[in-house]
């Protein structure tokens, strides 16, 4: 016959042989989280049954949300957040790009007009914005191919978050002072 004990080992209710005289039929129910009351009764008809409780530990709390947003704040919130960003940015730049290298069928004037405004140095400074987005974009793009198809790369994932940080700063300082010196003419 067997009955359900609490197995100090494992820290679990499961069953094992009973070796007592008592019966088997044990009933046990959580009091509000706090603790577990385990009754046995008993085969000599007494009416007071004897009873064990056993402390279980109180469910954690829910984290409260910082500022009240979705956001926690760590890496891997970090790299999506920025990854969805730098898309977007990316995605209105062709948008604007293929509107205004459609405009040489309808108005070579208006387009040489539009190539002339993305000359000036406030352009200029701005492609390197552009070019961070499409530098960060892809090398988190890699490192999303990484997490997803290696075995061990979600593991690893904020490492590679700061692979890709450490690249893409590699990228930009090795970019922005030559492209200024093209924009000023230095």
């Amino acid at each position: 016959m067997a009955c359900q004990t609490w197995h100090k080992a494992s820290g679990k209710l499961g069953k094992s042989p009973c070796e007592t005289s008592y019966d088997c039929a044990f009933r046990a129910y959580r009091g509000k989280g706090q603790s577990l009351v385990a009754t046995s009764a008993s085969n000599s008809g007494s009416s007071a049954s004897p009873s064990v409780t056993i402390e279980v530990p109180t469910p954690r709390k829910k984290s409260v949300i910082p500022g009240g947003t979705l956001y926690r704040g760590r890496e891997g919130m970090w790299s999506w957040v920025l990854h969805r960003i730098t898309g977007i940015g990316i995605y209105f730049f062709l948008l604007v790009h293929i509107l205004d290298t459609a405009l040489v069928r309808v108005s070579p004037e208006a387009y040489n007009a539009v190539i002339g405004a993305y000359q000036t140095p406030l352009m200029g400074v701005a492609e390197i914005g552009l070019v961070g987005a499409i530098v960060f974009h892809a090398f988190n793009g890699l490192r999303i191919i990484l997490v997803d198809f290696w075995n061990i790369g979600s593991r690893h994932h904020v490492a590679l978050f700061y692979v890709v940080l450490g690249l893409w700063v590699v990228t930009m300082l090795a970019f922005t002072p030559r492209h200024l010196m093209n924009v000023f003419g230095w």
